[in-house]
């Protein structure tokens, strides 16, 4: 009997192959039961047209930092996936990166609900709010 995946390996080998955070340079900083933490920097991969980080750059990394603090708690054998979230933007940021934070609130059997805040961190270390989201996840078979 192979012994268990920790939290954090099940979530780096996950990440791992995220092609679209590879793309963009994200980058996993802290995992632990219930939570996930990840860094995006600031490049033209993640900018809109007057050179802000895009909404769907920030989209993305809160429910990526979401589902993968759902995936902690997650049965074993199991992946996650979005049934849905909603997202406030607070404010529009360019330049250093954004750092997002998910946090489940409640690890259902058939649904997990999250939540993820997301700061934008400035050249002097300054961080600031930039969105919040909720999410709900449900559980799915892994198939790799």
């Amino acid at each position: 009997m192979l012994p268990e995946e920790t939290p954090q390996q099940r979530v780096q080998q996950s990440f791992a192959r995220q092609g679209m955070m590879q793309h963009l340079g994200a980058r996993l900083l802290r995992v632990e039961p219930g939570l996930c933490q990840i860094a995006l920097p600031y490049s033209s991969k993640v900018t809109q047209q007057q050179d802000g980080f895009h909404g769907g750059a920030i989209g993305a990394l809160a429910d990526i930092a979401g589902g993968y603090a759902g995936l902690t708690l997650a049965p074993a054998g199991m992946e996650v996936t979005s049934v849905e979230f909603k997202i406030n933007f607070l404010a529009a940021f360019q330049g250093g990166e954004l750092r997002a934070t998910g946090q489940v609130v409640k690890a259902g059997r058939r649904i997990i609900v999250t939540t993820a805040e997301v700061v934008h961190i400035d050249a002097n270390g300054k961080e600031t709010a930039c969105a919040v989201m909720q999410q709900t996840l449900m559980p799915v078979p892994k198939t790799y």
